[in-house]
């Protein structure tokens, strides 16, 4: 019961509920800790992205330690790194697209369980990490709380990481097809955004 309850909990989290853009999707509220701590929580992608690295590394783990933390810890740090990015106004190309292009990446990762080495794994998702962190940063970049909601946003990704690991670690050897019908839904999702910018 307890793998059928992770299984749904791994697809309902995965499924975004609605193609929104990544920019502003929250009509740009970013006041302080707990406004950062909510935001990933308002953008279908944001919650798709960190959910899905979360569940391709456990699910391409070799070993539980350290193996499944290296995304997860490519991800947040890059994010973080074009976070500050953002805020110092630096303006790098294509950051909506890039940040489409992630979650059809990254759910491909998941549906096929590419099994990569860790470094690489941390590279993969941590270049596409920092055009999410650019996206927050230049929304944030007028905003004086802005160190304390990249902190809050922050915080949520790595929580997001965590229930990804959490289900992919519980469906490694049973229900395979959960795992791969969430990455089939992101690589959907991504698919549907990357439309929006041809």
């Amino acid at each position: 019961m307890r793998t059928f309850r992770s299984a749904l909990f791994a697809l309902a989290a995965a499924l975004p509920l609605a193609a929104l853009a990544h920019t502003g999707v929250d009509g740009g509220a970013h006041h302080g800790f707990l406004a950062g701590l909510l935001h990933p929580l308002t953008g279908a992608d944001h919650l798709a992205a960190m959910v899905a690295v979360g569940l391709w590394s456990a699910l391409a783990a070799r070993r539980a330690w350290p193996d499944l933390l290296w995304a997860p810890l490519g991800f947040a740090t890059m994010l973080v790194a074009g976070g500050f990015l953002g805020l110092a106004g630096v303006e790098v190309p294509a950051t909506e697209p890039m940040i489409a292009a992630s979650l059809l990446v990254i759910g491909l990762l998941v549906l096929t369980r590419l099994r990569v080495p860790a470094l690489a794994a941390a590279a993969i998702v941590g270049v596409f990490a920092v055009f999410h962190g650019v996206a927050h940063g230049q929304e944030l970049a007028s905003d004086a709380q802005a160190l304390p909601t990249l902190a809050g946003m922050l915080c949520a990704t790595v929580l997001l990481h965590a229930a990804g690991i959490a289900a992919g670690w519980s469906l490694r050897r049973a229900h395979a097809w959960v795992p791969r019908l969430a990455g089939a839904a992101v690589v959907v999702f991504g698919t549907v955004l990357l439309t929006q910018f041809a």
